[in-house]
Protein backbone atom coordinates (compact mmCIF):
# COMPACT_ATOMS: atom_id res chain seq x y z
CA UNK A 1 0.00 0.00 0.00
CA UNK A 2 1.45 3.10 -0.68
CA UNK A 3 1.58 5.92 1.41
CA UNK A 4 -1.18 8.44 0.24
CA UNK A 5 -1.96 10.13 3.76
CA UNK A 6 0.44 12.08 5.87
CA UNK A 7 0.14 13.96 8.93
CA UNK A 8 2.26 16.59 10.58
CA UNK A 9 1.60 17.98 14.46
CA UNK A 10 3.95 21.19 15.40
CA UNK A 11 3.74 22.80 18.56
CA UNK A 12 3.24 26.55 18.05
CA UNK A 13 -0.96 27.39 17.76
CA UNK A 14 -3.88 25.59 17.44
CA UNK A 15 -4.60 25.31 13.69
CA UNK A 16 -5.20 22.48 11.23
CA UNK A 17 -4.92 22.56 6.95
CA UNK A 18 -5.25 19.80 4.83
CA UNK A 19 -3.95 19.91 1.13
CA UNK A 20 -2.26 17.64 -1.93
CA UNK A 21 -2.96 16.15 -4.66
CA UNK A 22 -5.22 13.43 -5.60
CA UNK A 23 -2.53 11.18 -5.02
CA UNK A 24 -1.06 12.53 -1.20
CA UNK A 25 -2.71 14.55 1.25
CA UNK A 26 -0.99 15.86 3.97
CA UNK A 27 -2.65 17.38 7.09
CA UNK A 28 -1.03 19.65 9.18
CA UNK A 29 -1.97 20.00 13.03
CA UNK A 30 -0.97 23.01 15.11
CA UNK A 31 -1.20 22.34 18.79
CA UNK A 32 -0.54 24.94 21.74
CA UNK A 33 0.43 22.20 23.81
CA UNK A 34 1.80 18.92 23.21
CA UNK A 35 -0.84 17.39 25.45
CA UNK A 36 -3.40 18.67 22.62
CA UNK A 37 -1.24 16.22 19.84
CA UNK A 38 -3.15 13.79 21.66
CA UNK A 39 -6.37 14.24 20.34
CA UNK A 40 -4.36 15.41 16.96
CA UNK A 41 -3.04 12.30 16.53
CA UNK A 42 -6.53 10.21 17.22
CA UNK A 43 -8.13 12.32 14.87
CA UNK A 44 -5.94 12.34 11.93
CA UNK A 45 -6.36 8.14 12.64
CA UNK A 46 -9.86 8.15 11.88
CA UNK A 47 -9.53 10.50 8.80
CA UNK A 48 -7.17 7.65 7.39
CA UNK A 49 -3.60 8.87 7.87
CA UNK A 50 -1.14 6.57 7.65
CA UNK A 51 1.60 8.12 8.95
CA UNK A 52 2.10 10.66 11.78
CA UNK A 53 5.37 13.02 12.40
CA UNK A 54 5.66 15.03 15.24
CA UNK A 55 7.86 18.06 15.30
CA UNK A 56 10.88 18.35 17.81
CA UNK A 57 8.65 20.63 19.71
CA UNK A 58 7.59 16.84 21.20
CA UNK A 59 9.80 15.49 24.00
CA UNK A 60 10.07 11.42 23.53
CA UNK A 61 7.72 11.64 26.50
CA UNK A 62 4.96 13.03 24.81
CA UNK A 63 5.88 11.13 21.85
CA UNK A 64 5.34 8.12 23.49
CA UNK A 65 1.80 9.01 25.11
CA UNK A 66 0.86 9.95 21.38
CA UNK A 67 1.97 6.50 19.85
CA UNK A 68 -0.18 4.57 23.03
CA UNK A 69 -2.92 6.47 22.65
CA UNK A 70 -3.44 5.96 18.78
CA UNK A 71 -3.33 2.35 20.20
CA UNK A 72 -0.18 2.17 18.05
CA UNK A 73 -2.27 1.88 14.79
CA UNK A 74 0.07 4.03 12.20
CA UNK A 75 3.71 4.72 12.65
CA UNK A 76 5.05 8.17 14.57
CA UNK A 77 8.16 9.53 13.95
CA UNK A 78 9.70 12.67 15.66
CA UNK A 79 11.91 15.07 14.46
CA UNK A 80 14.80 15.67 16.19
CA UNK A 81 17.86 17.76 16.04
CA UNK A 82 21.11 17.53 17.12
CA UNK A 83 23.20 19.00 20.37
CA UNK A 84 24.08 22.21 18.14
CA UNK A 85 20.36 23.14 17.90
CA UNK A 86 20.07 22.63 21.81
CA UNK A 87 20.12 26.44 22.95
CA UNK A 88 18.64 28.23 19.62
CA UNK A 89 15.32 25.29 20.57
CA UNK A 90 15.52 26.20 24.30
CA UNK A 91 14.76 30.02 22.84
CA UNK A 92 11.95 29.52 20.71
CA UNK A 93 10.10 27.08 23.36
CA UNK A 94 10.86 28.54 26.68
CA UNK A 95 7.96 30.93 26.88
Amino acid sequence: MALKRFGFIVTGDDFEKMQGTDKFMMKVVGVSHPEKGIEAAKQMVADGVQLIELCGGFSPVWAGKIIEAIDYKVPVGVVAYGPESIDAMYELFKD
